[in-house]
């Protein structure tokens, strides 16, 4: 249903976003090719109007007699309905007809016993026909289930009462494909909205969490009215909550910058999520705090992606605090955007990596989707058009998507919602974007070796070409694809993805490409590189004006290991608490202290072999950055900057990169900028130029192009703060 032919003619009704209001049940069956005859019971063809003529008993008349017309308003029929049999339990969700009926029915099948209650399974109508009377509604359909069963077609008949009058229950009746009845639920109604989801929300101190939003405030492609992030999500047919224990989290042990990893994030959640449980359950968490260590172009994170996934997510109000009508929009837009991640929802442009696949949607009008990325004139084209609500597509996920795939804490972000194939299923026969995409990384690595690529994006075009400045795939804006020895195509899915701010620039003869050190090795599906033998990578790059941009095929072997050391070793790196220190440049978040273990023993184990390099990177890299961890009295502790320490480290890092053995020079590069900020935050000025003369000794050495040597440069100053005079001094003494 979801995938179509173009040639066909028949495009699904859901290519479009449904204008948000209320429709009757009558003009929803209408939107069926043919209405079939269910039942002799339901009497009657589909009306044409949602008011019932009833005759007057008088009438005034001048001329001709012209009788006045009472009319009976009926009640919606859509909306949350519960029913049981014995020990099991269905929750029926009806949507034919109210607030942007989207013809769908589904459900979840629960059983108790005793005092526990378990989750059985779910079903979803797809394309149900529907049958209308004066006095019944009539909905039936095949079902698509998690579970076997003998009867896959479902029956719902609902009453039609006046708005006056309680809502009918709702008989649903199971049946085998050849009308043979099966179990017969009599459901009756609990709510109109079609799930229920408790929200929290905590604040750092001194921030102050988004109200609401007049739409009206500000050009908008629809109605205006005040916006609050349950009100966003209510339109969508889901109700949220204002539940828990609301938290002011203390900044006074946070340090100066108040910024926040993935890890102090989650570890925040678990802390204060006053509902947080470590089960799939219908609550999720808000945090508005002010800034990431990603930097000011990360608005929002939903960043819960260890263990029960989407239970959490953050908003960052460095860049969005205010009260402007701008601001607060920003504000709302990213609550919702975010909570949207946690219901499992991807980017409008990201909708190829659904399951079932669909065409990336760049042009959506939806809270998933990016202003800057908006194809018909950018950002202001976006806010001028976006109604604030979710498309078509999102709205069906939201109320039908089968229980696992959505509640908070089911599946991980990504199952049952993303394609695991490569990074694009379509073949490109001609490319005049102006831009190129190249990836790049050493021919050879060892089993266990950590397996980073570098990417790089350049313009052929001699005018330049405007490109987003985010090349990492955890952005969303490059997509890697690798092929393992056996034939499977997988994409890299990163273990934290970023929802970014527009951030371009223009690549031209000053800035002729951008790069990004790529960790590959680990991700959301765990080790990538777990067998020796051949691999191949591609990249695919989706441009600002909807281009795609491929890579060549990029060619690498992983080894066997050739001695016992080198097994053991491999051992020690491919735990998956290494992996995910790994993917976070160092952690010591409690949960990964075997991981930190690990890397430990091969240091000290192990501290000559090669591979020992990357435990120092990741274990120097953590100590010389300020670490948070929240105590059981929900203080922030703060593990200052242990400058010296991690600078030891690292020293041997630098070492075995500059003779070419292991790192590739944007992680070299970015490593020696952030140990000499952080040298220089510390007082020793003289150690962070020394770091950076290095540096910049080691890519003049390598032969680096003078473009790049330049803007790494730039950054050293604007980094480390070092005066241009002092640098370059020691730059020629190095």
């Amino acid at each position: 249903m979801l995938g179509q032919d173009p040639n066909s003619g028949d495009l699904d009704v859901l290519e479009g976003s449904r204008e948000d209001k209320d429709v009757s049940v009558e003009a929803v069956a209408e939107m069926q090719t043919s209405i079939t005859e269910l039942l002799d019971e339901t009497e009657g063809t589909v009306a044409t109007a949602t008011r019932e003529a009833v005759p007057a008993a008088g009438g005034l008349a001048i001329g001709a007699p012209t009788a006045i017309v009472p009319t009976i308003v009926r009640r919606a029929v859509s909306g949350r309905y519960i029913g049981t049999i014995g020990t099991t339990t269905l929750e029926l969700r009806v949507d034919v007809d109210g607030r942007r009926p989207l013809r769908r029915v589904s459900g979840d099948f629960f059983r108790t016993t005793g005092a526990t209650t378990t989750y059985v399974g779910s079903f979803v109508m797809d394309t149900p026909t529907i049958a209308v009377s004066t006095t019944l509604v009539t909905i039936q359909g095949r079902l698509r289930t998690t579970y076997a069963t003998s009867f896959p077609v479902l029956r719902v008949r609902i009453p039609r009462v006046g708005i006056w009058m309680p809502q009918g229950a709702a008989d649903a009746q199971f049946m085998s494909l050849s009308g043979q009845p099966g179990a017969l639920y009599r459901c009756t109604y609990r709510s109109p909205y079609f799930r229920s989801v408790d929200l929290e929300q905590d604040c750092l101190q001194g921030v102050t969490p988004f109200p609401a939003y007049n739409t009206g405030s500000l050009p908008s492609g629809g109605p205006a009215r005040t916006l609050s992030v349950p009100k966003a999500y209510a339109e969508a047919g889901i109700e949220m909550r204002v539940a828990g224990i609301p938290n002011v989290i203390p900044t006074g042990a946070a340090g100066a910058d108040s910024k926040w990893d993935n890890n102090e994030l989650h570890a925040a959640m678990v802390k204060h999520f006053s509902l947080w449980k470590d089960v799939p359950q219908w609550k999720v968490w808000l945090f508005h705090t002010r800034k990431h260590v990603f930097g000011p172009g990360l608005l929002g994170i939903m960043f819960d992606q260890m263990g029960r996934q989407r239970q959490g997510c953050a908003v960052f109000y460095d860049a969005i605090a205010g009260n402007t009508a701008d601001k607060l929009r920003n504000q709302l837009y990213t609550c919702v955007h975010e909570l949207g991640h946690c219901f499992n929802l991807y980017h409008s442009f990201h909708k190829k990596f659904m399951t079932p696949p669909l065409a990336n949607r760049l042009d959506a009008l939806s809270w998933m989707n990016y202003p800057q990325r908006y194809p018909n004139g950018g950002t202001p084209g976006f806010w001028s058009a976006f109604p604030f609500q979710f498309d078509d597509l999102e709205v069906v996920h939201l109320r039908h998507a089968f229980r696992n795939n959505i509640i908070i804490g089911g599946n991980p972000f990504g199952t049952g919602a993303a394609l695991e194939t490569g990074a694009s299923s379509e073949t490109i026969v001609a490319d005049e974007s102006g831009l190129k995409l190249e990836l790049r990384a050493r021919p050879v690595f060892a089993l266990g070796e950590p397996v980073t690529v570098e990417v790089k994006l350049c313009t052929t075009d001699g005018r330049g070409k405007r490109v987003n400045s985010f090349l990492h795939p955890r952005e969303g804006f490059v997509r890697i694809a690798i092929r393992k020895p056996g034939g499977q195509v997988v994409p890299f899915e990163p273990l934290i993805d970023h929802c970014v701010a527009d951030d371009t620039l223009q690549l031209d003869t000053g800035t002729p490409a951008i790069y990004a050190g790529v960790y590959v090795g680990y991700g959301k599906g765990g080790f990538t590189f777990d067998q020796s033998g051949s691999y191949q990578l591609q990249a695919t790059y989706f441009a600002l004006d909807g281009s795609i941009v491929q890579s060549d095929v990029l060619r690498l072997r992983v080894r066997s290991p050739l001695t016992a050391t080198d097994e053991a070793v491999a051992d020690l790196l491919m735990g998956e608490d290494v992996g995910t220190i790994l993917a976070l440049k160092g952690s010591e978040a409690p949960e990964l202290a075997a991981g930190n273990a690990a890397l430990e023993k091969l240091i000290d184990a192990y501290g000559k072999h090669p591979l020992a390099e990357y435990a120092r990177f990741v274990k120097g890299l953590c100590l010389v950055r300020e670490f948070k961890t929240i105590g059981d009295d929900g203080v922030i502790a703060v593990r200052k900057p242990q400058v010296e320490e991690g600078a030891a480290l690292l020293g041997s890092v630098v070492q075995a990169a500059a003779q070419g053995r292991a790192f590739d020079n944007v992680t070299l590069s970015e490593t020696m900028l952030q140990l000499a900020a952080c040298q220089k935050q510390a007082g020793a000025e003289d150690l962070a130029s020394n770091t950076i003369g290095t540096m910049l000794q080691i890519f003049k050495d390598k032969q680096v192009p003078q473009p790049v040597m330049s803007k790494l440069e730039v950054e050293a100053l604007e980094i480390a703060g070092i005066d241009p005079g002092a640098l370059k001094q020691k730059t020629r003494r190095s």
